[in-house]
């Protein structure tokens, strides 16, 4: 396992990645409400310190668990957790919010809940960590760090967040099986 940042360089980043997006949102003459909305179960937590620092309007927690296309891959009886989504997403600007983005897919699903919840007017994407390895034509809006490239393929990226874990840090470790690939 090698960490590539740990709890300073992590709130560093995050740092980064809000003043961005505080950048891109007032840019781009959001008309009064907006949201960050998180997807579970790293993106929620991210989403949650991203909006301490950038005061939306509503914050919300995606589950994509049944949207997801590997779904019998990731267990047989997979764990569905609750959407909290308690505002109406009808005209609303969002950014929504993952931990590590490889292939797209993950984001494909939550792009595809969001849409069954309401019509936002529109939807950036903030990322900690872009591994790079696109299958679908997905590309960030923010990203904290950019290892498109930079790491192998079969090495995984684990964006650690307390209190889901012990430690804030960035790490990259040999591909675990039964964790199913970056998405």
């Amino acid at each position: 396992m090698q960490t590539l940042a740990d709890a300073k360089e992590v709130a560093r980043s995050i740092d980064r990645l809000a003043e961005a997006i505080r950048v891109d949102v007032n840019g781009a003459g959001a008309a009064g409400a907006w949201a960050i909305v998180g997807i579970r179960s790293r993106g929620d937590v991210l989403a949650q310190r991203l909006a301490a620092k950038l005061k939306p309007q509503h914050v919300g927690t995606l589950d994509i668990t049944l949207y997801r296309d590997d779904l019998s891959e990731i267990a047989s009886q997979p764990i569905v957790r609750t959407t909290e989504i308690d505002f109406p997403l009808d005209g609303l600007d969002v950014v929504l919010v993952d931990d590590v983005l490889m292939t797209g897919r993950s984001i494909r699903a939550a792009l595809q809940s969001l849409m069954d919840l309401g019509r936002p007017r529109r939807v950036w994407l903030a990322v900690m960590v872009d591994r790079g390895g696109r299958e679908l034509p997905i590309a960030p809006d923010h990203v904290a760090v950019d290892l498109a490239g930079k790491i192998d393929v079969h090495q995984r990226v684990d964006v650690q967040l307390q209190p889901t874990d012990p430690v804030d840090a960035i790490v990259v470790c040999p591909h675990h099986p039964e964790r199913g690939p970056d998405t």
